[in-house]
């Protein structure tokens, strides 16, 4: 949408009928956003976004048979032009990277005021993002979280880690791979050194604790 001069489509997506009948009591007070249809579930949405192309649809998190964040993609092809706000209860960290990830421009709690409401839909509508405190607050943690745990494991130290699950010894791994024991013995090394230990059994019950690899 470019024409702010043309009322903002909105499409609202949650399985409760009361929090669907209060936003769009909310949103008839804004004389530039009309509410163009609504939908209790994902599939629903990707449905209505078809028939109505909206600019914004508003959608819920957590619904039954496909969640929103599920029904984002199907609805972005049902309806190319429009753009998604997430409006949730829930601010899961998880959830608000999904979410963006799978191409929502916005992530709202639902204590938002009707003044912050409007706003976004304005700003979505001319593709551009608004995010809670809550979840720019998410994706701060996301960005400055330590890398988990085996991370930095390259492909053949993850083989190699994973024949030790299986209760090889550095030979037995050698054969198996069809390297030699030295080279096992150095992967060996590196691994226990990127896990933080010293001890084959503890890197073992870290690579189980952690699920960084399945035993051969």
């Amino acid at each position: 949408m470019t024409m702010m001069s043309e009322k903002v489509r909105v499409l609202i997506v949650d399985d409760h009928d009361m929090v669907r009948r209060g936003l769009q009591v909310l949103l008839e007070n804004y004389d530039d956003i009309q509410v163009v249809g609504e939908a209790n579930s994902g599939d629903a949405a990707v449905a209505q976004a078809h028939h109505q192309q909206p600019h914004v649809v508003l959608m819920d998190v957590i619904m039954p048979r496909m969640s929103g964040i599920d029904a984002i993609a199907p609805v972005r092809v049902a309806a190319p032009n429009a753009h998604i706000i997430m409006l949730t209860s829930f601010d899961n960290d998880q959830n608000v990277q999904d979410a963006l990830k799978a191409g929502a421009v916005g992530y709202l709690l639902k204590n938002v005021t009707g003044d912050e409401l409007a706003g976004a839909i304005r700003k979505a509508a001319l593709g551009q993002g608004t995010l809670a405190p809550e979840a720019a607050q998410a994706l701060i943690r996301a960005a400055t979280r330590p890398p988990a745990l085996g991370k930095d494991l390259t492909e053949r130290e993850r083989e190699v880690l994973s024949h030790m699950l299986g209760g090889l010894n550095n030979r037995e791994i050698g054969e198996v791979l069809v390297i030699s024991s030295s080279t096992v013995k150095n992967h060996v090394s590196s691994i226990l050194s990127k896990l933080g230990t010293t001890s084959r059994t503890h890197a073992v019950a870290l690579a189980i604790e952690h699920h960084i690899v399945e035993p051969q």
